[in-house]
């Protein structure tokens, strides 16, 4: 919705326009009526015939916005009418220390960027219920298609401290890729983990064409599904429509879990779409939605759990949005406080911290402490602390596997082209001029292969 008041030095009457067109907006909320007398349909659709003028641009009537689900408030009480999900004190504490974990690691890892330590870094700040709820809920072996903020999940299936650790520093032992992705762009066939790509959505046509792979698969097929992540942001790309047109209609077992976390980098949900948020869109492709609060961990979990199912018995997409709020900077190239104001970050991490929602709720059940609390932090920071220190003292990949795996099969003439150009200016330079001798050094073998 436009807010005249955010709008630089535009004349009064251009004000009050924006502001009728702001108002209109706000109280149509129509949703499509059914004729009361029987008049026919179409005859190559189901679509009754009517003979009223209708237009219609809502699943909900009047002003009313779509529901969000939520079992436990901020207090970490049940609601009223809430069912809480079947879960065991084991996958609860799991799930608690995976939460806990994260911001740890976000932190270790940001200030580590900012010393200059490592290139990049985006964080999960406040949308660890999001992260962990529904990376729960899924399968081991389900193939996961992530955006940048899923680390936990990933974590979650068994992605070690000391893999995210190479990953970030670009060591020899870096699993994802060998040192040839920038810092937080995991992967790991092992864990059906997708290898995560900057541009933004591309990941959700090809969700859908791993759904399809998945269907095809007579060992797979109604066993697994393909899960995507992406923001809002990402939502607004015709990737997303590609992807949705794709699952619901071949049609795929694959599940879309939008993280709405308020932002698309410094851009607010409310300058991103009129309609009603990013669920408002499923219907349109005949697909079941949910919208749930991405703040309350076990309403996630709930939420996924339960899609995966329709996903897989179905064999068709389904659509989750998980509410929240991105506590952080986008990422370290981004400074928020430029175009929102740090009271309202500050506000909800106080009011609407996911983190102390679960914890109470466990403390509630019995089955956590302040003692146990104080424990776990220290072993994480320890752990967190441990790690990326073995993985700074590693030594970079051989200079030879620059070229290695970056497509399949034989080496294409260009890179072998580009890889005799390169040998050429080591045996140049690389014993001679100080600054490729330094660089050398930083890579295990020192790029002896190529001087031999």
């Amino acid at each position: 919705m436009f807010r005249p008041a955010r709008i630089p030095r535009l004349s009064q009457a251009l004000v009050s326009r924006v502001s009728r067109v702001s108002h209109a907006r706000g109280v149509a909320g129509t949703t499509p009526q059914l004729p009361q007398h029987a008049l026919g349909s179409l005859p190559t659709s189901t679509s009754p015939i009517t003979s009223k003028l209708h237009f219609f641009n809502s699943v909900m009537s009047g002003e009313k916005k779509i529901p969000t689900y939520r079992v436990i408030d901020g207090a970490g009480q049940p609601i009223e009418g809430a069912e809480v999900p079947e879960i065991d004190k084991a996958l609860a504490l799991k799930m608690y220390e995976h939460m806990v974990l994260l911001p740890i690691m976000d932190e270790t890892l940001y200030n580590l960027q900012r010393q200059g330590r490592i290139s990049f870094y985006i964080t999960s700040f406040g949308e660890e219920a999001a992260v962990i709820g529904s990376g729960a809920a899924l399968a081991p072996d389900d193939e996961v298609l992530a955006q940048y903020r899923e680390s936990g999940a990933l974590l979650f299936r068994g992605f070690t401290l000391d893999d995210i650790m190479n990953q970030c520093f670009g060591t020899y032992l870096d699993s994802s890729g060998k040192g040839k992705q920038m810092p937080a762009h995991y992967g790991s066939k092992k864990l059906h983990w997708h290898t995560i790509s900057s541009p933004l959505a591309t990941q959700i046509p090809q969700a859908a064409g791993v759904g399809y792979a998945i269907k095809r698969d007579p060992n797979r097929r109604g066993k697994n599904c393909a899960v995507v992540y992406f923001g809002e942001g990402a939502a607004s790309e015709g990737d997303f429509h590609a992807g949705l047109a794709l699952a619901s209609t071949i049609p795929t077992p694959t599940l879309f879990i939008a993280r709405n976390n308020g932002f698309a980098i410094s851009t607010p949900s409310t300058e991103q779409f009129y309609g009603d948020g990013i669920a408002s869109r499923g219907p349109g492709y005949g697909v079941h939605t949910i919208r749930v609060d991405g703040n309350d961990v076990l309403a996630v979990f709930a939420a996924v759990k339960e899609a995966r199912r329709r996903c897989i018995d179905e064999g068709r997409a389904v659509l989750v949005e998980t509410m929240t709020y991105r506590v952080g900077h986008h990422s370290t190239s981004d400074d928020s406080f430029a175009y929102r104001p740090r009271k309202e970050v500050e506000d909800r991490k106080r009011l609407d911290n996911p983190i102390v929602r679960f914890r109470l709720f466990l403390e509630s059940r019995g089955w956590w402490s302040k003692e146990e609390e104080t424990a776990l932090v220290k072993r994480l920071r320890d752990e967190v602390n441990a790690a990326y220190k073995r993985a700074e003292k590693l030594p970079k990949p051989p200079v030879e596997e620059m070229f290695s795996e970056v497509y399949g099969g034989e080496m294409p003439w260009n890179l072998k082209e580009q890889r005799e150009e390169l040998k050429g200016l080591i045996k140049k330079y690389g014993q001679t001029w100080e600054p490729w001798k330094s660089e050398l050094k930083k890579h295990k073998g020192e790029g002896k292969e190529f001087l031999e």
